[in-house]
């Protein structure tokens, strides 16, 4: 049990919130999703462009941002394999939240690090673990096995690619396929010295024709919804760590030493994000850390479309 009190709260229950972390993934590499290509009734491209979509030029959109020039020959093959055949696109809702610029790029960057502080809020069964530089392998009681990797990484955009297979209760065989997701964010520093941070999520998804027969039968346009609202409390969830982060950097360097499923490398390196963040907060919101103050120096990304 974590000792430490914030506002006479441990650490752990502050970050708890009312998230269903279980089904991200599943949702963006298998397409538990709302889509026409499953019969169900697709967002129509919304007036307020922070909605979700699955509109042709969102889609249109999503695929300019990925900066194939900078991405490796063999990388390179594999999204155009799935943008080639994609079943289903959706542009998650866009979110803004409150987060250190440093704290928002180690997590995105490290995600192993939120799942096993979820398995210790007991708030998800995920199983994601870091199998190689920039890869990993996702196991979810559910039914989704996926190992996806980071093939792009820049300090406003990132692009994955995964591959892996869903065999839920409701499916008579495993639907396999391969996604990619491409997260775009923008900063913003206040004129108090607040971060804020923004962030969009496209998700590209090519299943196997059966798989796509069996996903019909089986998803309701519900899902889609579902989906945007992991993203959206992750999202959250990761401002809510970035706030405890800075108020209690003694507890959050004490959990840090408890993620047993992440490398002794990472943990160390969150205690030294927190204990930066803790310098920065001391100087009044003035960012001391180079990586930080490369962010501030960036113009602020509207993620217009």
């Amino acid at each position: 049990m974590f000792r430490f009190e914030l506002a006479r709260q441990p650490v752990l229950r502050r970050l708890r919130c009312c998230i269903r972390p279980a089904s991200l993934v599943t949702a963006f590499l298998f397409g538990i999703v709302a889509s026409p290509g499953l019969g169900a009734a697709a967002y129509p491209s919304p007036s307020n462009p922070l909605e979700a979509t699955t509109s042709d030029a969102a889609r249109q959109d999503a695929v300019r941002s990925i900066p194939m020039d900078r991405i490796a020959d063999e990388d390179r093959e594999k999204i155009k394999t799935v943008l080639s055949n994609v079943s289903i696109f959706r542009r998650m809702p866009v979110r803004v939240a409150e987060c250190d610029p440093m704290l928002y790029l180690f997590v995105v960057r490290h995600p192993d690090v939120v799942v096993n502080i979820w398995e210790l809020m007991k708030v998800s069964r995920l199983q994601l673990r870091q199998i190689d530089e920039d890869r990993f392998e996702l196991r979810e009681p559910g039914g989704a096995a996926v190992n996806f990797e980071y093939v792009y990484k820049g300090h406003d955009l990132h692009v994955l690619y995964g591959e892996g297979e869903y065999s839920g209760p409701l499916m008579t065989r495993p639907a396999h396929g391969r996604g990619i997701l491409v997260l775009k964010c923008g900063y913003v520093r206040e004129t108090n010295g607040r971060y804020y941070v923004t962030s969009r999520l496209d998700c590209f998804l090519a299943i196997e024709p059966l798989g796509i027969e069996l996903l019909g039968k089986t998803v309701s346009p519900l899902m889609g919804k579902t989906a945007d609202n992991n993203f959206i409390q992750t999202v959250a969830f990761v401002g809510n760590l970035s706030r405890t982060a800075e108020q209690n950097t003694a507890g959050m360097q004490n959990l840090a030493t408890r993620l047993r499923h992440v490398s002794p490398e990472v943990r160390a390196r969150l205690i030294d994000v927190v204990g930066e963040m803790a310098k920065s907060s001391d100087a009044a919101g003035r960012p001391n850390h180079a990586e930080q103050t490369e962010v501030a120096r960036r113009p602020v990304d509207r993620l217009e479309r």
